[in-house]
């Protein structure tokens, strides 16, 4: 694999972020995924809960355990999560291997899918509710570069979008894994400049419609 300057890497005929690697999952995630404009609720739900499940591991980790969590999470139906017994259901799911066995993110998880419904009740959707916070395309750099993205950090719509969602008692989810979730499901492309895939995102960015 060739590394190109600044911050690409090739492989064959496509360029891609620096930070996805030689990894085939993140490589596959990186083409397909990351940065694609989002308005599905069971989708956006996943996110904001495996954003939790990632702090202090690896995406990479996460990614790859992530069919084992939608079993254990049945899909990520947050409604479905609301009406689960917590207690019975915690110790059940410390006892499953292919997820991550941390009591406190279990329990996160379980907490969001009750506040999640009632945010998708008052706006109509989650898809609704996050798609509020896109960050103003102006207030963007007019070059994604590495350097660029490197300098950038978290968006201010990602800190408040998180202070909001402390304050109707999500857990697990503060400024920096808001802005990750804003990348990822499509609120912001960050792939950088000579990407193969970031004109792509550019281009279903164009074409989706903004939850209302």
């Amino acid at each position: 694999m060739t590394k190109l300057s600044p911050g690409l890497i090739q492989d064959a005929d496509q360029r891609r972020c620096w930070w996805c690697g030689e990894h085939p999952d993140y490589q596959h995630y990186h083409d397909h995924e990351w940065g694609f404009p989002v308005d599905d609720d069971h989708r956006l739900f996943e996110k904001l809960c495996l954003e939790g499940f990632q702090s202090g591991l690896s995406w990479l980790t996460i990614l790859r355990k992530r069919e084992n969590f939608r079993r254990a999470f049945a899909g990520f139906d947050y409604e479905a999560i609301a009406r689960w017994r917590a207690s019975s259901r915690v110790d059940r799911l410390l006892e499953d291997a292919g997820i991550v066995r941390h009591r406190g993110k279990i329990e996160a998880t379980l907490n969001n899918a009750k506040q999640a419904v009632a945010l998708a009740d008052e706006f109509g959707s989650l898809a609704a509710y996050f798609w509020r916070w896109e960050p103003d395309a102006k207030a963007r750099p007019k070059r994604m570069t590495k350097a660029a993205l490197t300098k950038l950090g978290p968006a201010p719509e990602a800190a408040a979008m998180a202070k909001d969602l402390k304050r109707r008692g999500f857990a697990f989810f503060g400024p920096t894994t808001a802005y990750a979730f804003m990348q990822a499901m499509g609120l912001v492309n960050d792939h950088i400049e000579g990407c193969t895939t970031r004109d792509r995102v550019f281009q279903a960015r164009e074409q989706f419609t903004r939850p209302a």
